[in-house]
């Protein structure tokens, strides 16, 4: 195959017309590489020609560890010639291995064209696919591995009519802590579990002789054996199981995997700390349990834990405390006598908070407001305070259930959301955004699911919902398509990037600008970006660009904040891009651009000029 033939068949070069694929063929040099040589090399002086593999192999690698291997028809050196910047990692070859080098003035032609930024813009996104890849493969981490694997057993099981003393037996016999109970209910499996003896048997002084049915979880939530190890740690940690029975897809019990399979329970585990605040015996205990977060955050990081997952941890240990805060506030102030619900805000509900991170909460109730707020504001501020002698900052835009206009009705909320989303002005989005993203923690009023159903309306409020996409486009990135990354240059700050404003936050703006138009109600950012994907109303390359944008910047976050923590100071979110390795930098550098380019496509879509 000749040299034009060969790379009509490769992108970029596919999408170049007869006329702009010649005038690549004219330039194209051709150099030979044996087995070990460096091509480019890592903070080097920059490329001088594009390169493609034609035949052989070769390695990309970041600070002596190979993160990549290329082959043929796969091209490099495109960011450093684009940039004019030292190579962000060394390329050797891994074998014999030839080139064609495309001469830099007709590169950079390909590479501006229309088929050319398509080209860069999948890059970018393998690119960060593939230092997180790389990161992850460090560890052989059992997160990844499949549920199913973890089975050591067939399950134990008993009958519905066992009684309670022959089954606590029969757990000791087998040193099992739970008992599956096949077709308690119709298609479906009951467990008892040691709790359920502790708390349903012994601390009720029930007699030995009563059987299993009336203790037992009647229908336990199953995972299929081929759900990831992580999503079964996370299901466990939010909804306070210890247990998970394993179905396959014909409804047949494998056995049954607990928290102590999928991960250790020292002091440093989410569990453990878990545990620890829901013991907690007054506000004080709260308090000193929450203090060991940074801890167990600190050592998920180091464990390459998914970043996005580690978020969720921190906001399901805040969420225990703010329940466990809730139960000690009632015991001391008097239980409210109408319905009521404590609602997450922001990045608490969306379940993406940081160890670094402030209070947003509100309260809606049933009844009359007088009454009421004179029963939750005391609730609001033992919590409140509670938290706040837990680390978690009270937010300085007093975006708390203290507030009186955060302390509403159920009716008064609606209505509130009702007006905000009439104004016609920017107004709106504006109000609405302090309170856009809810999530019941506690109570017994389904108030988030009233709230959904206001929002389900947005669709038809075109006004609105422009205005709610400029909230997504206030903040551009702090990235130029020539200059790179654009650090501050002067303030408290100099020389780094605000990581959460200036990224982050624009992809959760992002993420709930699209669901939120497509009438969705999902509130996690990376839910709402496929929820948006699957429901058309962005595409694949988007949401697929976007997603990965996300977890490497929490990535990032996180790690920064683990550092600060061990370096004894305090965390922020400002990070030095000149303190990342060098694809590290690259990979920040390409988030930026994502992050960029799907803000113009939204302003383009809502009819918004970009400022």
């Amino acid at each position: 195959m000749d040299v034009r033939a060969f790379l009509a068949d490769h992108p970029p070069f596919d999408a170049l017309t007869p006329e702009e694929l010649d005038r690549v063929v004219t330039s194209v040099q051709i150099e030979h590489f044996a087995p070990g040589t460096v091509i480019l090399q890592q903070a080097g002086a920059p490329a001088t020609h594009l390169f493609v593999v034609r035949r052989g192999a070769a390695e990309i690698v970041d600070q002596g560890r190979v993160i990549d291997e290329i082959g043929e028809g796969d091209v490099f050196g495109m960011w450093s010639l684009l940039g004019q910047v030292a190579p962000t990692a060394t390329v050797r070859a891994g074998e014999d291995t030839l080139c064609y080098l495309i001469d830099a003035e007709v590169a950079n032609a390909v590479l501006r064209s229309g088929g050319g930024i398509a080209f860069v813009a999948g890059s970018v996104r393998r690119r960060i696919a593939q230092i997180d890849e790389a990161r992850r493969g460090e560890v052989d981490l059992v997160r990844y591995q499949q549920v199913g694997a973890l089975v050591r057993r067939t399950p134990v099981t008993c009958e519905p009519e066992t009684q309670v003393a022959d089954a606590a037996r029969l757990m000791a016999r087998e040193r099992v802590s739970s008992l599956l109970v096949p077709n308690a209910t119709e298609g479906g499996v009951g467990i008892l579990t040691d709790r359920d003896l502790r708390t349903r048997v012994v601390a009720e002084r029930r007699s030995g002789e009563t059987p299993v049915r009336e203790v037992m979880t009647p229908r336990a939530e199953t995972v299929p054996p081929d759900a990831m190890v992580g999503e079964v740690l996370l299901r466990m940690l939010e909804g306070g199981f210890h247990h998970f029975p394993i179905a396959a897809a014909d409804g047949s019990v494998l056995g049954v995997v607990t928290d102590t399979d999928l991960m250790g329970i020292g002091r440093d585990s989410p569990f453990a700390l878990k545990s620890s605040i829901e013991r907690a015996p007054d506000r004080a205990a709260v308090a000193t349990a929450v203090g060991e977060l940074p801890r167990v955050v600190s050592t998920l990081v180091s464990a390459s834990a998914d970043p996005v997952d580690v978020g969720h941890v921190i906001a399901f240990s805040i969420d225990a405390a703010t329940r466990r805060l809730l139960e000690l506030g009632m015991a001391e102030h008097g239980q409210p006598s109408f319905p009521w619900a404590w609602l997450a805000l922001g990045s608490a509900a969306r379940q993406e908070q940081a160890i670094r991170t402030d209070q947003d909460h509100a309260l809606a109730f049933e009844g009359d407001p007088d009454a009421a707020s004179a029963s939750l504001a005391p609730l609001a501020e033992f919590v409140t305070a509670g938290l706040e002698a837990a680390g978690i900052t009270r937010c300085t835009g007093n975006v708390m259930a203290t507030n009186d206009a955060l302390r509403l009705s159920q009716q008064q909320w609606v209505g509130r959301f009702e007006y905000w989303m009439h104004l016609e002005s920017p107004k709106a989005s504006e109000q609405l955004s302090i309170v856009f993203d809810f999530r019941k923690v506690a109570g017994s009023l389904d108030a988030d699911v009233t709230l959904d159903r206001v929002m389900a309306t947005a669709p038809q409020r075109p006004l609105f919902l422009q205005h709610l996409a400029r909230r997504a486009l206030d903040v551009r990135p702090p990235i130029g398509f020539v200059r790179g990354i654009t650090v501050e240059q002067r303030g408290e700050h100099p020389g780094k990037v605000d990581i959460k404003h200036g990224g982050i936050v624009i992809v959760g703006n992002l993420a709930r600008a699209h669901a939120i138009r497509a009438g969705l109600t999902a509130k996690r950012t990376i839910e709402r970006l496929r929820a948006s994907e699957h429901a058309g109303a962005i595409d694949a390359e988007t949401r697929e660009g976007l997603e990965e944008a996300f977890r490497f910047l929490w990535e990032i976050r996180l790690r920064h904040h683990v550092d600060q923590i061990a370096a004894g100071e305090p965390p922020d979110d400002f990070v030095d891009p000149k303190e990342l390795g060098g694809v590290a930098r690259q990979g920040l550098k390409e988030a930026f651009h994502i992050i960029a380019r799907a803000q113009k496509g939204l302003a383009v879509e809502a009819g918004v000029a970009l400022r």
